[in-house]
């Protein structure tokens, strides 16, 4: 099944069912069936990300990252391997599993968790944390809790970074996820005391509109 249908199918029979997370774990079982293919499975690290850490040298050791929605892991590893001690979450308990059977030696601690229901622990711990294309296959009900429960595993002097599809103020959303963000949305991720240091408006090679968002919580 082409990966579109297959997350607009599933999405829509989740919302409808009143679960609006429900049909990640659901894509990710069908993936390993060979039902369906995950949209996100990506061979590499985000090219958004590895710009943004490339151009500030960024180093690590001694610090912890937290990747949110980690998926296959991609994300996490690239950041373990610049020596940050990271965690890696996904609300898939299927995704977690493969993650883990993917990079066996890894130093990852991949946990199964949910965005909207933390680890109590992991408030104000993580020097960095990664939010990249997980917020934007939320509904708008369950999205503006998100936008909060994001940055709350900032510690003080840490960085949120925001990586997001992206469309205009006025331009209608697709009928199925993802939902691009607004800027309005973007913005919004400032919570809580994070103060925005950067909101950069890029487009791919394709002419679409992504958002890469930095935040920094005061020490």
């Amino acid at each position: 099944m082409d990966k579109d249908e297959a997350t607009a199918r599933l999405s829509a029979e989740s919302l409808a069912a009143g679960d609006p997370t429900g049909w990640f774990e659901r894509l990710y079982t069908e993936a390993e069936r060979g039902e369906s293919a995950v949209p996100w499975d990506r061979e590499s690290p985000h090219g958004l990300l590895v710009e943004w850490a490339t151009d500030r040298g960024l180093q690590g050791a001694g610090r912890r990252a937290l990747v949110v929605g980690c998926g296959y892991g991609r994300d996490a590893e690239y950041l373990a391997g610049l020596g940050f001690d990271t965690t890696a979450f996904d609300i898939s308990p299927t995704a977690v599993r493969v993650a883990r059977e993917r990079h066996p030696d890894s130093p990852v601690d991949y946990r199964t968790a949910d965005l909207l229901d933390p680890p109590a622990h992991w408030r104000r711990r993580f020097d960095l944390v990664l939010e990249s294309m997980n917020v934007q296959a939320l509904p708008p009900g369950v999205r503006d809790a998100a936008f909060g429960a994001v940055g709350e595993p900032v510690a003080s002097g840490g960085t949120l970074l925001v990586i997001a599809a992206g469309r205009g103020e006025d331009e209608e959303p697709p009928a199925a996820p993802p939902w691009p963000l607004t800027r309005t949305e973007v913005d919004a991720f400032a919570r809580a005391d994070l103060t925005p240091l950067g909101v950069e408006a890029l487009r791919d090679t394709s002419g679409v509109l992504r958002w890469r968002a930095e935040f920094h919580r005061p020490a």
